[in-house]
């Protein structure tokens, strides 16, 4: 993913999900650890739900 992309995101998930900073530190922790795609890490973590999930995938393939 682009820097950008990735920044774009981050926006996404805070602003459009409500995604707290918080959660997406521990997902970022997680993915140092046993790297994958974000989305998938705040979900497997129960961070997100499987809707939200979808939302960010359809997001991602707009972005």
């Amino acid at each position: 993913m682009l820097p950008s992309t990735y920044s774009r995101l981050i926006h996404f998930l805070q602003d459009d999900l409500a995604i707290s900073a918080a959660s997406i530190a521990v997902a970022l922790r997680h993915s140092k650890q046993d790297p994958g795609p974000l989305p998938m890490i705040l979900w497997q973590y129960g961070l997100i739900t499987l809707e939200q999930l979808e939302q960010v995938y359809d997001w991602l393939e707009t972005a």
